[in-house]
Parts: C-alpha cells; structure tokens; sequence
C-alpha cells in the first residue's frame, strides 16, 4: 500500500530523475554556510584551507561544526517538501505513511528500542573495558550539544528516511511495479552515498556491509508497516544517542560527547553482530508487536 499510493501520471520515473538532481543542488547550497565560514576564518586567520574532511570537521568548535553540517538538512528537507507538493502534486504524507496520520506512538517506540539498547551497551563495554575510554564530559558543551542535536537531527534523518524509505523508494517502485527493486535499489545507494565517511579509512569497504545492511533493514520495515515512523525512530536515536554518548578520532561526528573511544573498531561488534543478529532480532520484535504478515507480498510483491 505505502509504495502504490502515488499518482503515477504525476511520478513518472524522469521526475525522480529530476527531483534527486534538484535535492543534490539542494544539498551544495545548504553547505555553503559551512563553507564560507571556514573559507572566512582561514583568510582572517592567515591560515590554509583544511585538505581533508577530518580537518575540516576540526576547523571550528565541535558543536559549531556539527550545527553548520546539520543546518544544509534543513535547506534540503523544505525543497523536498516543494518537490513532492508542487512537482509531483502529492500530499507530503504519501511519503510518510499509508496511515492517514503520522502515528507518532510507532517512532518513540523505536526510538526507545534503539536508544535503550545503545546506552545499555555502552555502560556494559565501558564497565567491561574502561582503559578504552576516556570520560569528556563539559556540561556547557553538551548541553549545547543536546539542544543543537534536538533541532537539527530530526531535519537530517527526516531527510534521509523520507528521500531513501519514501521518495525513492515510492519511484524505484513505480518504474519496476514491484517491492524488491526499490528496497534494493535505495539500501545499495544508502550504503554508497557514505563512502565518503572517515569511518571507510579506518575500517576499510567492509563497513558499506552496515551501511548497506542498514539500508535493508530499515527498507524492510518500511515496507512491512506500509511507513517510515520505525525507520525514523531507529535512525534519529543511532545518530542522536550516539552523538551524546561516544566520539571517536574516526567517526564522522567529532562531538562533545560524554565519552571518548580510543579502540580501534572492530569488524564482528561494529559490522557483523548488528546485521547478522540485531537488526533480524527488531524486525521480530516489531513484527510482533505490530501483527506483520504476508511478507511475501509486502517484500517482494507486484503492483
């Protein structure tokens, strides 16, 4: 149901094509604040312009970093909003839910999930291995760390569930008229669009399987409850809890988080258990709770 509610007069594939060409422009144009702001500081301060995106992350403040990349998914969020009204002449929350509504109980209960399952294993690695942490926390900093994550994150995960689980997902599906193609299509683009992460260099290509493996799984619930309200959920507690928990020299937020990992990653705990174990557990567990059935169908179907 979620993939065959748009008009197909008014989404044909070419205005895909179109639209994700319009959100990328989108996209350069939200980061230009940051942008300018380091090309600024640079020639005030008489010194060269950061050569790597470390660097750049490192150019200011943490939070003041993490504000000016967050703030571009703003930008990026009411162009989509424009797209899907006046290009694709829908209503915005075809690219949310079959529901008539946002069902709001769907996202705190996966963001509550997520959440708690993150902070528990923290404790529990930090309790086990303390020496491969160090204890950061400056009240000021995260508070305002708190608040710029509370703003902006919502922005930067609305717009990559509603593009990748909704937009795209609601296009691949209208070109191929089945369910596998675009689940596979947006979690394959998903993956590669974080190539670019600091988080590749140190762990080499083998962490496109967790991007990609993310894709997929939030795809499948997707798909499986005919919206993106679990997938929203999920992703705005990984990004968010994250951000206020643990920081690392290698990550791609350098936040004022309350700990600081010094480890290296490994591929078992960082790729394999939670897309081989964990994600398959949540998709039983909101299976369960939310009745799914006919997955055939809903995974694979035709329409």
């Amino acid at each position: 149901m979620f993939l065959e509610q748009v008009s197909t007069k008014e989404s044909v594939f070419w205005k895909y094509l179109v639209g994700s060409f319009i959100l990328f422009c989108a996209s350069i144009v939200g980061q230009l604040p940051f942008t300018l702001g380091v090309l600024l500081k640079s020639s005030i301060d008489k010194i060269p312009y950061p050569s790597s995106y470390e660097a750049t992350m490192n150019f200011f403040d943490s939070n003041l970093s993490l504000f000016l990349m967050l703030v571009s998914f703003v930008i990026v969020f009411f162009q989509l909003y424009a797209l899907v009204r006046f290009f694709h002449k829908q209503s915005f929350i075809q690219i949310i839910t079959s529901r008539s509504k946002i069902d709001w109980h769907r996202v705190l209960f996966s963001f509550s999930i997520w959440a708690g399952i993150s902070i528990v294993s923290t404790v529990v690695v930090y309790i086990l291995y303390p020496e491969d942490f160090i204890v950061q926390l400056n009240w000021i900093p995260f508070l305002v760390l708190f608040g710029i994550g509370l703003l902006l994150f919502p922005f930067q995960i609305g717009c990559e569930e509603l593009i990748f689980r909704g937009y795209l997902m609601q296009g691949f599906g209208n070109l191929a008229k089945n369910k596998w193609f675009p689940l596979l299509m947006t979690s394959v683009i998903f993956g590669l669009l974080h190539i670019a992460n600091p988080e590749v260099d140190k762990m080499g290509y083998s962490i496109l399987i967790y991007y990609i493996g993310t894709g997929l799984f939030l795809g499948i619930i997707t798909l499986m409850d005919d919206g993106i309200e679990l997938a929203l959920g999920f992703h705005f507690a990984n990004n968010f809890i994250a951000a206020l928990l643990v920081t690392s020299d290698w990550t791609a937020f350098q936040t004022h988080s309350i700990l600081k990992s010094t480890s290296d990653p490994s591929v078992f705990f960082d790729i394999i258990l939670p897309v081989s174990i964990i994600f398959p557990m949540l998709i039983l567990l909101f299976a369960k709770k939310y009745h799914w059935s006919n997955w055939k169908e809903k995974l694979t179907g035709r329409f």
